[in-house]
């Protein structure tokens, strides 16, 4: 079974709740997810709504999802999904992602899952890290995927790791410092969302970008996937939880201190 086919298949009642706007005072985001696809699979529309205001935003795959097709062997198969993932972030205008090389399908939270991610942080100084959703499920009974469950947990962690000089000390040479800079962590397509960005304006660019992962589609074996109509039921039901055409939701994880605002 495919990594997405849960989000395909999977189709709970959509909460009803409002959805508060994210703040958008910050100039630097890192998005930390599991695999190639990840973000475009809901999330690359506000990408692009981001980076069309100028901010800076940069893409770390912590794999290389070279186990997602199951027609290609993984050597094959790495070199085909980073080439999708760099020009779908080109599409909505990121111009850096990083592959950290972990192996796919079998991630697992850990010291080296934090310390990886943790560097990552440091080296690029974002004021908000977004990952994927890392709840049990997507908000029905399927469950969720175990690498995005590792992955998002560690995000969390490797945030708090990469602001204390203490922990993984051996990164902090030729000038890199620690960072503790990061407000927020947000989680693209929590069950537990609740708060959303519009992307009506961007979402074109959010379905360009999916169809530049056109070997993974293909290989899924979906027949007559359309992506558009894919992603514009979600962005549809987030939109109207904010009161807009199409949305994007999140859930955010302040990352001060107990009692800070």
């Amino acid at each position: 079974m495919s990594r997405v086919h849960d989000r395909v298949m999977d189709t709970p009642e959509p909460p009803t709740e409002p959805l508060t706007v994210l703040d958008e005072t910050w100039s630097r985001m890192l998005c930390v997810v599991a695999h190639p696809d990840d973000l475009e699979f809901g999330s690359a529309a506000a990408v692009a709504r981001w980076t069309g205001q100028g901010k800076s935003v940069g893409y770390c795959m912590v794999t290389s999802g070279e186990a997602g097709i199951d027609g290609l062997a993984p050597d094959q198969c790495r070199p085909v999904r980073e080439a999708e993932q760099v020009e779908s972030a080109r599409i909505v205008g990121v111009p850096e992602v990083s592959f950290l090389g972990f192996p796919d399908g079998v991630l697992e939270y850990g010291v080296g899952l934090r310390r990886a991610i943790a560097l990552e942080v440091r080296r690029f100084r974002p004021d908000i890290v977004v990952t994927g959703n890392f709840r049990d499920t997507f908000g029905g009974r399927n469950l969720n995927q175990a690498d995005h469950i590792a992955v998002g947990q560690a995000v969390l962690d490797a945030v708090r790791d990469a602001g204390n000089r203490w922990v993984f000390p051996e990164q902090l040479v030729d000038g890199l410092e620690k960072w503790e800079g990061v407000r927020e962590v947000w989680a693209a397509g929590s069950p537990e969302a609740t708060h959303g960005v519009d992307t009506t304006d961007t979402f074109d660019l959010g379905v360009a970008s999916l169809e530049a992962h056109r070997a993974y589609i293909d290989g899924l074996g979906w027949e007559h996937f359309d992506g558009r109509e894919f992603l514009e039921g979600f962005a549809r039901q987030a939109g109207q939880r904010l009161g807009v055409a199409l949305a994007a939701s999140f859930e955010v994880f302040p990352m001060g201190w107990a009692g800070e605002e």
